[in-house]
């Protein structure tokens, strides 16, 4: 099959282009870099001509409210109405678990946003949600670092390794479209505050990090259940130990 992966040159989508190259496919990655802007719809109809699947792992470049919104709506609409345009079969989307859960965070409302466009559009779609990467870690870290502490609540999540991510994916492109959601969580649940101590330890970091249940994460206020997957969810293989050492 021809499959375009929108993003395909970030971190899932270059690993998806890989294990679908690996199968035999024709795994196209698309992103600005490469021609195809979906903001623009720069490239769109190009790239999509022969396709049977589109793959959809782009992120925003910005997380304020106003602009997450922006691109993911935009983006996503443009994106749907070239693929109808060029008979696409099914569209495939990567989207967070938990995200209905935090209407208080502007990043998780606009990806709710771009579920209802995605479902409302009259492509047949499958849609995975991951819950966090191993891989953000860092990035968690950095956005809740107060002078040399870092205020992070002590909820549990439940985070996945990008690479499980993609081989998840990886399953749900090839199969015939869901016209649903698939969770996909990591093998084993963390305190949030515990692990980011744990991984900036092991790294040898010297912020002290402060467990504080009403810090926000990402503009939401969070408890045990807000970022693990439901019942029955698809998980990854590899726990953070085995990440990390990696």
């Amino acid at each position: 099959m021809r499959i375009v992966v929108i993003g395909g040159t970030g971190l899932i989508g270059g690993k998806l282009v890989e294990k679908l190259t690996a199968r035999g496919h024709e795994a196209v990655p698309a992103a600005p870099s490469t021609g195809v802007d979906t903001l623009t719809g720069e490239g769109l109809a190009e790239v999509l001509k022969g396709a049977q699947v589109v793959v959809d792992v782009s992120n925003s470049p910005s997380f304020e409210d106003t602009a997450v919104l922006e691109f993911f709506t935009t983006s996503t609409r443009n994106l749907l109405a070239a693929e109808a345009g060029a008979g696409v079969g099914h569209h495939v989307a990567l989207s967070v678990v938990g995200a209905e859960r935090l209407p208080d965070s502007g990043y998780m409302r606009a990806k709710v946003a771009q579920e209802a466009l995605i479902k409302d559009s009259g492509v047949p779609y499958s849609i995975l949600r991951a819950t966090q990467f191993f891989e953000f870690l860092d990035g968690i870290a950095a956005t809740s670092t107060d002078g040399s502490a870092v205020r992070l609540s002590g909820a549990l999540f439940q985070p996945v390794a990008a690479e499980d991510v993609a081989a998840t994916l990886t399953d749900v492109v090839l199969a015939d479209p869901a016209n649903g959601t698939v969770e996909l969580g990591g093998p084993e649940s963390h305190g949030l505050a515990d692990l980011v101590r744990e991984h900036l330890g092991r790294k040898g970091d010297p912020r002290e990090v402060v467990a504080d249940d009403a810090a926000g994460y990402f503009g939401a206020v969070i408890d045990d259940q807000s970022l693990r997957p439901g019942e029955n969810p698809r998980l990854g293989d590899l726990t953070y130990d085995k990440w990390a050492v990696r």
